[in-house]
Parts: structure tokens; C-alpha cells; sequence
């Protein structure tokens, strides 16, 4: 893992356009990369063939651990109507765990054989799963390159990987506080971040980094702040040039890329301009929602997970919002899960908790994968894309990014 040069390590065909970015490398054990990162999406928003491109060319291509069985055929029939043929006992979870388990592993060789050796290939594990702990062991295993952890504070991701000390460890986090937090509590463990991604609540895609809708406009997490605030940590504990930091957001353009370089980040994270990309993992119509979708279309709620959640306002959305009062009003713990795997470790619907959002978050994000505007919850970050309601590929769109305005634009 990470042996090539960094002369392999970005693709020929883009050395010509970073080269003339000005940009600075990401530089992580040693390797020179795109300052490019492709965010994690689930549910199989982004697997193997999204994340294998990316790397392909020299950027950090990022594949999402959640339910991805749904990119296997034969894993979806060996656990379809499980619940319903056997009702929710512990070897119906089991199965279904097994299958996603094995899919991970599958789409870790398949997006290291797309990568051609190139870049750096990551995972995302949200901690907010019930399958946290196993998800990550297994990802170590299958060789993954680095493990990235957010929607919760990965404080024992150092004690999953210590079998694996070359692996890349990275938290996804919103403010300066939290960057210590994580830091000193790893520090203990003898371990600190590889890496850290900084994520605007505000602007991001998916779970947001807040506790609460009402804080997502709190200035600490704007990037003019929690960037110079956290590079003056690292500098004071002695260790800026070891945690390079990844702003993560609302990042559309050349000139976003440069600005936050200039306030300390390392390279950024994207996620929506990658999502619908051709090699996007999701459907043609799942991209074209995300595409063509509005500002004024975009959504905050509670997410089922109990995180402030940022969606486009589909049919689905809307109506469950509608209701989303009466729901609350008879709020209780079910019996069961809906889908018998327990997907996450704290669930509104199934735990009954009030104000946590109240719906199957694995049915609407299946649904939304498959493109049905009628059933999916389709996240989505703020901002207008790269080339608005277009589906490029993934060189073209990284070949934007590192192109200045006036460069990128059409005679």
C-alpha cells in the first residue's frame, strides 16, 4: 500500500492541469495527490466505479460502507424477503449483515482494479451504524487505503485499526473543538488522525456536522474560522505538518479550491459534483434529480438519525414533511425494525424518539438510488454544480476544478 511514486500516483493527463493550478498537493504518507477528494454517499451513491475513477486520476475516490449488497444481485436474492419469510430474529440480521459485509469487500477490489495503483482509494463508515465496528474491521482487511469516519465522534477508531497501522485514519468533523476533542482523545491511544475533514454544516450534503437545524448557521463552523483555529491547534501541540485538513462544503470551483487552500486546508471534499458524474454509482435519474434541482429546493430536516439532514424537496420529502407533526404526536419503539437489520444503532422510527426523524432511512435512500421520485430521499449539497443540470464524467469535472474561471469557460 502506498509504494509508487508520486510521479505514478497522479494520472499523465492530468499533471498538465494541476501543474498549472498553482495548487498544492495533498501529500498523505508521503504521496503526492490531486488536492481532490470524492466524498462518501449512500446508500451505493458512490462505490467501486465512482471511487475507482477518481483514484484513477490521482484524487482520494471514496466508496460508501451503507448497504451496498444493492450493487449485488446475487447478494439481493439471497437476502430479499428475509424479514417477511423468517420474521426479525438474530440470523435474519446476521444474513443481511453478512451480504453487506461481503459487498464492501467486493467493491474494494473492484475500485483497486480501477484505480490502476493510482491515488488513494477510502472508505466511509458513518458512526451512527449498527454495523460500525464490523464495517471497519472488514474494510482493514479487504486492504482499503484509509477509513473515514463521521455522522458521530470516531473516539475507538484507533483501537479498530491497531491491527492495521498503515491504514489512513480520518474523522469528519464541523468545528475547532472538535478537532482537539478528537486529537487529544487519539493522542492517548498513540494515534492521530492521518488526515481531517472539515465539514460545513451549512453547505454540505447528506448528515450535517450540528446538533440541531438552528445551529447550522453558527459562525464557528464557517471555514474563515475553524480553518485558522484549528491549523493554530495543530501548531501549538507541534504537529500542523502531520494533519493535513480537508475542507468539505459547498466547494464548486477553482477559485473555492484556491481561497480555502489560502485559509490553511490541505485539499476539499465534494460530494454532489462527483455524484453526478457518468461513473456515479446511482441511476441515470437519481443524477438528473440531483442535477437539475434548485437552491430554493433544498431542504433541511431531522434525519432519522437524530443529525440535521440537508435533501432535495421530492414529492416524498414534501409529503413526509407535511406529516412529519402527527407523526411525531404518536411517536413510539416498534417491535421490530421495518427492514429486520437494524441499519442504525439509534433509529427515531424504530427507538421511537422524539424529534428524530421518523421514517425507514434505507428504504428512501434505496428508492433514490433507483431514481423513484415518488419514495427516495435524495441528498444533495448547497450550491449550484460545476456544469449545472449536465452529467459530465469524472476527468472532465476534476479537469474543471483545476481550472481557473475565465480558463474553464467556453469561447
Amino acid at each position: 500500500m502506498l509504494l509508487k511514486t508520486d510521479a505514478d500516483a497522479i494520472d499523465p493527463r492530468m499533471r498538465p492541469f494541476f501543474e498549472r493550478s498553482g495548487l498544492s498537493a495533498l501529500r498523505l504518507r508521503g504521496r503526492a495527490l490531486l488536492p481532490i477528494v470524492q466524498g462518501g454517499m449512500g446508500v451505493g451513491v458512490s462505490a467501486h466505479k465512482l471511487a475507482g475513477s477518481v483514484a484513477a486520476l490521482g484524487g482520494v475516490g471514496t466508496i460508501s460502507s451503507v448497504d451496498l449488497r444493492r450493487h449485488h444481485p446475487d447478494l439481493m436474492e439471497r437476502t430479499q424477503g428475509l424479514a417477511t419469510r423468517q420474521g426479525m430474529d438474530a440470523d435474519t440480521k446476521a444474513q443481511i449483515d453478512a451480504a453487506n459485509l461481503e459487498a464492501i469487500e467486493r467493491e474494494i477490489v473492484a475500485a483497486r482494479k480501477l484505480s490502476q495503483g493510482r491515488g488513494l482509494l477510502a472508505i466511509n463508515v458513518m458512526r451512527a451504524v449498527a454495523e460500525y465496528a464490523a464495517s471497519v474491521k472488514r474494510s482493514l482487511e479487504a486492504g482499503i487505503d484509509a477509513v473515514v469516519v463521521g455522522a458521530g465522534l470516531p473516539l475507538d477508531l484507533p483501537d479498530l485499526a491497531a491491527e492495521h497501522p498503515d491504514a489512513l485514519l480520518v474523522p469528519i468533523l464541523s468545528d475547532a473543538r472538535g478537532v482537539q476533542l478528537i486529537v487529544k482523545k487519539w493522542e492517548r491511544k498513540k494515534r492521530l488522525p492521518d488526515a481531517i475533514v472539515i465539514e460545513h454544516p451549512r453547505l454540505a450534503g447528506g448528515h450535517l456536522g450540528a446538533a440541531r437545524i438552528a445551529d447550522l448557521n453558527d459562525p464557528r463552523f464557517d471555514f474563515e474560522n475553524v480553518l485558522p483555529q484549528s491549523r493554530e491547534f495543530l501548531k501549538s501541540a507541534g504537529i500542523e505538518r502531520e494533519i493535513p485538513l480537508i475542507a468539505a462544503g459547498g466547494i464548486r470551483t477553482f477559485e473555492d479550491i484556491a481561497r480555502l487552500q489560502s485559509l490553511g486546508a490541505a485539499a476539499v471534499q465534494l460530494g454532489t459534483p462527483f455524484a453526478v458524474t457518468e461513473e456515479g454509482d446511482a441511476s441515470d435519474a437519481f443524477k438528473q434529480v440531483l442535477a437539475g434541482a434548485k437552491e430554493e429546493e433544498m431542504v433541511e430536516f431531522t434525519s432519522v438519525a437524530g443529525l440535521p439532514a440537508r435533501a432535495v424537496a421530492t414529492p416524498w420529502l414534501r409529503a413526509y414533511l407535511k406529516i412529519e407533526d402527527k407523526l411525531q404526536a404518536v411517536t413510539h419503539a416498534k417491535a421490530r425494525c421495518t427492514k429486520a437489520f437494524d441499519c442504525l444503532a439509534q433509529c427515531g422510527l424504530r427507538d421511537g424518539l422524539k424529534g428524530w426523524g421518523q421514517f425507514c432511512i434505507d428504504n428512501q435512500l434505496a428508492a433514490a438510488l433507483r431514481g423513484d421520485l415518488k419514495k427516495g430521499l435524495f441528498f444533495r449539497g448547497a450550491g449550484a454544480l460545476p456544469f449545472g443540470d449536465q452529467i459530465k464524467s469524472v476527468r472532465e469535472l476534476m479537469e474543471r476544478l483545476l481550472l481557473r474561471a475565465e480558463v474553464a469557460q467556453p469561447a
